[in-house]
């Protein structure tokens, strides 16, 4: 940190002067600092030294904002706690890809080591005060579709379609080719795959690097979802095959994530597809008949690690050779 002090980096982006330890902002909102320190942790932020002056006003803000969510009643503790995390871990992901690319703009534009402090200032004022309209705008945008989706549902019931894409020989690639050239790689799955999720009418649950985890509620939008996938990165250069794992059945929805045996399944079933290949659960399979988009065939019994044994389909556009 003491590097960061010297050059004014942090305040640059905090737009604002630290000013006070994390027992004066404890004090400032009114509860003891180990209480303080359990809502920082569940953001994402380290202790640090009790007399370290890390703090803003902004601090001070923040804290007594989680805690008059918990004594007004709009949710308990417990319920602040899962919200502060769900903002840390989207938050950090987030910060550090923002962070990144900055540098590489830095290292695009030729800029020397020694002057890298202040071009990080610089662009702090520059760049800061639009990114944060820009988070509140997607915030509130897919805060207000998600209630949407959810207003009248049962969480305890829900039911979707979940795909899992992967990408084939991955590991092997990736020690093949440079890191920059990986990095690329990963922008580019990462990228197209978002957009033919969403495009489509699916939900991109989580992306792992070489692999894509994304929901929806039909199961025929989900298959579509396969199939695009599957072709559009076939004509990827230099892009590694694609397989994919679809299920069909209840999910445990909960923090942004999904969770349960259909989740397993998928994941499983991805694993056993041949490269360029889709293949789907029973249950999907039902959920598809009747629909003139889609072929399916049935492939012989497979043994699914930890969910037996069942006989699930490879997927193809009607009319697929």
């Amino acid at each position: 940190m003491a590097g960061v002090d010297g050059d004014g980096l942090a305040e640059a982006f905090l737009r604002e002067p630290r000013r006070y330890t994390s027992h004066q902002v404890a004090e400032m909102a009114g509860v003891p600092v180990y209480r303080a320190r359990r809502f920082w942790r569940a953001l994402g932020f380290a202790n640090v030294p009790d007399d370290a002056v890390e703090f803003t006003a902004s601090d001070v803000e923040a804290l007594k904002t989680l805690l008059g969510m918990v004594t007004s009643g709009v949710y308990d503790e417990e319920h602040v706690l899962l919200i502060a995390r769900s903002l840390g871990r989207a938050t950090t992901r987030l910060a550090e890809s923002q962070a990144e690319l900055g540098a590489e703009a830095l290292d695009n534009a030729g800029v020397p080591l020694a002057e890298r402090p202040r071009a990080w200032r610089r662009r702090a004022e520059r760049v800061v005060p639009d990114l944060a309209k820009l988070l509140v705008y997607a915030w509130q945008r897919q805060l207000a579709a998600a209630a949407g989706r959810i207003a009248d549902q049962d969480m305890s019931a829900v039911r979707l379609a979940v795909g899992f894409a992967d990408l084939v020989a991955f590991t092997r690639l990736s020690r093949q080719i440079t890191g920059g050239e990986l990095a690329r790689l990963i922008d580019r799955f990462e990228g197209r795959s978002a957009d033919i999720v969403t495009s489509s009418g699916g939900r991109v649950v989580k992306t792992l690097g070489d692999s894509v985890l994304f929901v929806s509620d039909k199961a025929h939008v989900a298959t579509e979802i396969a199939l695009r996938l599957v072709e559009t990165h076939a004509r990827g250069k230099d892009m590694p095959e694609l397989r994919v794992g679809l299920a069909s059945g209840p999910v445990i929805w909960r923090m942004g994530d999904v969770f349960g045996t259909t989740v397993n399944l998928a994941s499983r079933l991805t694993a056993l597809s041949l490269p360029g290949t889709i293949l789907a659960d029973p249950q999907l399979a039902e959920e598809l008949e009747g629909d003139r988009a889609f072929r399916l065939r049935e492939v012989n019994r497979l043994s699914v690690r930890g969910l037996g044994e069942l006989a699930p389909y490879t997927v193809m556009r009607a009319g697929s050779a």
